[in-house]
């Protein structure tokens, strides 16, 4: 799925708490771990010649599929969530947006392309899921994110 709708689901599902504008922040990390950082090394190791669109997955880097994997594990996910536990309870609710984030892509991504690695590094087993970019998927994200920040809005 795209970052900007895990943003939202981020901040749809967990930011209504104290600490809300961080729901976005988490919902969005493991892309910006992985994909964000792939986008600023290629801004400036090729500013000229830089490219825009989905890359061919032979043209990026071993380094880019270990944050995927890093960023993309509940496994590591709930691990930094126990630690922001125990130096502040508060601030680990929209810290939830980063495992809401992995569920999301698990189910939404194929094995062709960046399968999520859900419960890396005890296992590698990746879901066959039904791509975000599939028009069903996509048209569904799009009408639940705006039932929730309609729900939020009545709820509030």
């Amino acid at each position: 799925m795209d970052t900007i709708s895990h943003a939202l689901w981020g901040k749809g599902v967990f930011g209504y708490r104290k600490y809300r504008w961080y729901a976005p922040l988490f919902g969005a990390i493991p892309d910006l771990l992985s994909f964000g950082i792939y986008f600023l090394f290629n801004i400036l190791a090729n500013p000229t010649n830089f490219k825009t669109g989905k890359p061919d997955i032979n043209d990026i880097p071993n380094w880019v599929f270990s944050l995927y994997d890093f960023s993309h594990s509940i496994v590591i996910a709930f691990i930094f969530i126990a630690i922001a536990y125990k130096i502040n309870k508060d601030f680990c609710f929209p810290m939830f947006a980063w495992p809401l984030h992995i569920i999301i892509d698990f189910f939404t991504h194929s094995v062709q392309y960046f399968p999520t690695p859900i419960f890396w590094p005890i296992s590698n087993y990746r879901f066959d899921g039904i791509p975000w970019s599939n028009p069903t998927i996509w048209f569904t994200n799009i009408l639940l994110i705006i039932m929730i920040f309609i729900y939020r809005k009545r709820t509030k």
